[in-house]
Formats: structure tokens, sequence, C-alpha cells
């Protein structure tokens, strides 16, 4: 699965979804993860909320979690409604540590979120 880590470094999640320069995209498989790319929101003209969110949305609407510190009611609401997962963790997270907890779920039992996930992606597949 693509998940995707709101940063503005690439290597802490440490924006918001709504105001993030960037989304850094990895593959993630039990027992592996892989660097995809970066991938930079574009700057926009049209500065109101909803296109904002909608641009942030189709820049990662391949991926199935969003890691993120914040993100506002209305834009979850958009994200679940594309079947992406809006995953919040504390300020200062690196996303290195993420994937590894990720990877950790993976190994064992994941939790009921995870397990629901995983069952839709491989219908997809």
């Amino acid at each position: 699965m693509k998940v995707a880590f709101a940063t503005d470094d690439g290597l802490k999640v440490n924006s918001h979804f709504g105001q993030s320069p960037m989304f850094t995209v990895y593959d993630v498989r039990p027992g592996e993860a892989c660097f995809v790319e970066n991938r930079a929101v574009p700057l926009q003209i049209v500065q109101d909320e909803g296109s904002r969110i909608e641009m942030r949305i189709s820049l990662i609407e391949d991926c199935t979690l969003v890691f993120l510190m914040q993100i506002g009611a209305s834009a979850a609401a958009r994200v679940t409604s594309r079947k992406m997962m809006p995953v919040k963790v504390p300020a200062g997270s690196t996303i290195e540590d993420q994937i590894a907890r990720l990877l950790e779920m993976l190994r064992g039992k994941p939790p009921m979120w995870l397990s629901k996930i995983l069952k839709t992606e491989e219908v997809g597949d």
C-alpha cells in the first residue's frame, strides 16, 4: 500500500494536511518499505479552502494512509470519502519511526482499522 506523510522536509511528519507544502510517499508492504517520491504541492492562485483540500487529495489519491499532525473536519471527511485513512501523529514524529511502527503492526496481528484496509486492498488487486 502507498502511504503519504505530510511534511515540509521529507524527514518528519510535521505538517497540517491543509498547509503541508509536500507529501513524502512510501510503498509499504509486510517486511519492507520503499521510498517512492516527494510530491510537492503546487502553488495556487486560488486559495479557498475547498480548492486547497482537493489539490492535496488529488496529489495523494493513490495512497491508502496519510500521516499528519492535524486535519480539519471538512478535509478529514473528504479524505475518508476517497478511501484514504488520515492518521494523526505527535509533533516531531519522524517518517522513519512511523514506517517502523507500521511495519511492526503488519508483522503481528494488525489492529482492526489496519486489517480492514489490508482486506480492501486485497480485493482491489
